[in-house]
């Protein structure tokens, strides 16, 4: 939906970052959660965080079916659903959404019609320590009339912010102590239950 804007919090925004630099030669996916605030103009999508989910299960449907069902039931009772999803490809130089992503947010749509498709840029994330940008390193996608997922703007920037404007400084801090070794996603804990995958000590 063109008339609609995305804002994504500090904490989701670095932990699906981080979830990619820990898997960096995989590709790996997450769930979006937040809610749809109306009002003020244009209606936003205000993604409040981020639920790492696969570096090896991607597109295998049942795994995601589970993953869903257990991050709706959580995050219910604070108001809160599945907004959208986020993909960083396997090979860094690859900006195109896969067949995967694009079932995935295809899914996740027809639930929440105003669903965002988050992809990492990784020549953005790059480019990050020499540049003093806000924009996050992020590629939109939302759905058109025509149901294909396109890209939201100039590379999504004007349609999609981080609510904190130190986002990226927090981020590039995180990725210098190599924060993203603590990152827990559904896939760990499918192999060792006792892995939180809501990461709740990430940023303490």
């Amino acid at each position: 939906m063109a008339d609609c804007r995305y804002q994504i919090s500090q904490c989701a925004y670095i932990k699906l970052v981080l979830h990619a630099l820990k898997h960096a030669s995989s590709s790996v996916n997450g769930l979006l959660v937040g809610r749809l605030v109306e009002g003020g103009g244009s209606p936003t999508v205000q993604i409040s965080d981020s639920v790492p989910l696969f570096h090896s299960q991607i597109g295998i449907l049942p795994y995601l079916e589970l993953a869903l069902i257990q991050v709706e039931e959580h995050f219910a009772s604070d108001g809160l659903g599945v907004v959208g999803y986020y993909h960083a490809n396997e090979r860094q130089d690859d900006t195109e959404l896969s067949g995967a992503a694009k079932k995935i947010g295809d899914h996740i749509f027809r639930y929440f019609p105003q669903a965002a498709l988050l992809l990492l840029d990784s020549k953005k994330l790059e480019g990050l320590p020499k540049g003093k940008g806000r924009d996050p390193v992020l590629q939109l996608f939302t759905r058109d009339s025509s149901k294909s997922w396109r890209s939201a703007g100039s590379g999504g920037s004007s349609l999609l912010t981080t609510k904190e404007t130190s986002a990226n400084i927090v981020l590039l801090d995180y990725i210098s102590t190599e924060k993203w070794n603590e990152v827990v996603d559904f896939d760990d804990h499918l192999d060792d239950i006792s892995k939180d995958w809501l990461n709740p000590n990430l940023f303490k």
